[in-house]
């Protein structure tokens, strides 16, 4: 029979997290951060509608700001608490920086979803800016709600 390696995320006590920002682990040059916005097995999760609209808001964001050459992905996780942000030679203090300016810029947009055209994505008709705003509002309070440690809660 296969062996079958535990991968790392799955180790982490997911009752005890909180929303907050977080390194959840460095593969070379690549930190793979947790961007929870959601307390996990809360019952509260994000829509898809939401996820889908911050993912586009977001990642365009991002990649067209100061650490934009060395964004490799930003994503929801399929749990629905949170996005996966993955960087090239992170510093944790740029990348908290970062990640606030971007939800700033979200906030004060006005305009349509980048990418919300049939042509530029499989599933355009779920994009609401209304709902990434508010998500980013979230995400901003939860980062302001208790110091940024990026190391998990034991």
């Amino acid at each position: 029979m296969e062996t079958i390696s535990r991968i790392a995320s799955f180790s982490v006590d997911h009752d005890k997290l909180l929303p907050g920002l977080y390194v959840s682990r460095v593969d070379g040059d690549v930190t793979t951060y947790d961007l929870r916005t959601r307390r996990p097995n809360s019952g509260e999760l994000m829509d898809n509608a939401t996820m889908h609209s911050v993912e586009h808001m977001f990642a365009t964001f991002i990649r067209n700001g100061v650490l934009g050459p060395q964004i490799v992905y930003f994503g929801p996780m399929g749990c629905q608490t949170g996005f996966y942000l993955l960087v090239r030679d992170a510093d944790n203090d740029a990348v908290l920086e970062a990640v606030r300016q971007t939800l700033a810029r979200i906030l004060a947009y006005e305009g349509p979803v980048f990418g919300a055209s049939r042509k530029e994505c499989g599933n355009y008709a779920n994009l609401d800016l209304s709902l990434a705003k508010a998500e980013a509002r979230r995400i901003l309070e939860n980062l302001d709600a208790r110091p940024v440690t990026f190391a998990y809660e034991e």
